[in-house]
């Protein structure tokens, strides 16, 4: 049986899904392998950084259509709510002229689609694509969806084209999270073997804290968080995990709220804080509507 040969952008890749998004950028730029492939994870490791702007400078129309989903997904999270919507309306009809053997065009409608919380257009764009990262995001959708009967499914699928890949250990641990009991501490070792062989990320850190917070153990969770929050001081997740943990450790309601503040300035589309402020004008609506 033949060697399989070295991806030589395996630290590209690794940095990227981990959330490590500078390394993935610098390993990126260092890297003499010059490929498509390689400035995508650059461009894409940049709109993680939220600097959309290097994306939408460099990316011309004269690129390919991987690069132009790339650029429509910087112009997406760069949009104000009338732009996000009218992508958001366009995306199956936007590959349509797409091959699946194309992945990239795919995963990143199946982003917008996501974001936008349309999980069923997500499937779709997603179901005859054949790519282990295209898999991992399917069994995230299927986990929004409480389908752990389908996310099961999807991992066996990730396990048998690549059972070491990053991408299907975070995704074993995602799913041990989803069910729960004696499969968090599972969960929290994967996240924590991922931590000591390529270094913490906020993705780890809130994964092994989410382990600990359905187990109850909230002040070990916190030590996670504020470690998190110190790599990234405005990652939604760990502002959303650290709003929590302030109300399940008794913290006084202005901590919570002054992360709740930096989440909504930081992260205004946030399906969270969108979520939020939907729930606070109904509140609103409500007490005026009752008002004496």
């Amino acid at each position: 049986m033949a060697a399989s040969v070295p991806d030589p952008l395996f630290e590209v890749k690794n940095f990227y899904y981990l959330g490590n998004y500078q390394a993935c950028i610098n390993e990126a730029q260092k890297n003499k392998n010059q490929s498509n492939e390689r400035d995508i994870f650059l461009y894409r490791a940049y709109i993680a950084q939220k600097k959309f702007g290097v994306v939408l400078d460099e990316v011309r129309a004269n690129r390919g259509k991987e690069f132009q989903a790339v650029r429509q997904l910087a112009v997406y999270m760069s949009g104000d709510s009338s732009t996000r919507s009218k992508i958001s309306e366009d995306l199956e009809e936007n590959i349509a002229s797409c091959e699946p053997t194309e992945y990239v065009p795919f995963l990143m409608a199946a982003t917008i689609a996501y974001i936008e919380e349309k999980y069923d257009v997500a499937l779709r764009l997603l179901h005859d694509v054949d790519n282990l990262e295209c898999s991992a995001m399917m069994l995230n959708v299927y986990l929004k969806l409480d389908r752990v009967d389908l996310a099961r499914k999807e991992l066996k699928r990730l396990q048998e084209k690549d059972e070491d890949a990053t991408l299907t250990q975070l995704a074993t641990a995602w799913l041990n999270l989803a069910m729960g009991g004696e499969k968090l501490q599972e969960a929290y070792y994967i996240f924590q073997e991922l931590s000591d062989k390529f270094g913490s990320t906020p993705i780890l850190l809130n994964g092994q804290a989410v382990a600990l917070m359905n187990q109850n153990k909230f002040e070990d969770a916190e030590s996670l968080v504020l470690e998190a929050i110190d790599k990234d001081s405005n990652n939604p997740e760990t502002l959303i995990n650290l709003i929590v943990l302030s109300q399940h450790l008794g913290k006084p309601t202005e901590v919570s709220n002054r992360y709740l503040s930096q989440l909504k300035d930081s992260n205004h589309n946030h399906p969270f804080v969108l979520d939020y402020a939907a729930k606070e004008n109904e509140l609103n609506r409500m007490i005026k509507q009752y008002a004496i």
